[in-house]
């Protein structure tokens, strides 16, 4: 019997601050989490825990604590923390403005799980992020989003 190598396992790229912030998120759990043991207990000993609203509850919240906790650990077991130097070209870090069908809009691009389209922070994994990764200032793309095909010109990298 062969034994095989085990896979690498995928990098996480961050910025240096959405790294440090999902650190302090994890710190966070980690204090929020003795207190929701402490209130899964205290049902546990309400008695009846299928018909107990407070024990379901709380083991919910522990439930989801934990789960996070474990998914942080890994995203920084696995992290790569990017240079963010400036650069001529659209990379993690970089903040872009663009010119959209006409349109003014500026994007950051950030580490992968960092995006936050709402807050006009876009992952390179994005369907955007892929099309503009590496292009410079006067480059024009086109981009197939789910809201349709844009037309993207670079106007400044900073």
């Amino acid at each position: 019997m062969q034994i095989r190598p085990a896979k690498p396992l995928p990098i996480t790229r961050f910025t240096k601050a959405g790294f440090e912030k999902i650190k302090q998120e994890y710190e966070d759990l980690k204090k929020e989490r003795p207190g929701v043991l402490i209130d899964v207990q205290k049902a546990r000993e309400l008695g009846d825990l299928k018909e107990n609203g407070y024990y379901q509850a709380s083991k919910g919240k522990l439930r989801t604590i934990d789960s996070r906790m474990m998914n942080i650990a890994f995203q920084i077991k696995t992290a790569k923390i990017i240079d963010e130097s400036a650069s001529d070209t659209i990379g993690i870090g970089s903040t872009v403005l663009f010119s959209i069908n006409g349109n003014d809009k500026t994007f950051q691009f950030v580490g992968d799980v960092e995006a936050n389209p709402s807050e006009g922070k876009l992952s390179l994994l994005s369907p955007i992020g892929r099309a503009v990764e590496g292009k410079k200032v006067g480059d024009e793309i086109e981009v197939n989003t789910p809201g349709g095909v844009f037309k993207y010109k670079v106007k400044k990298i900073s």
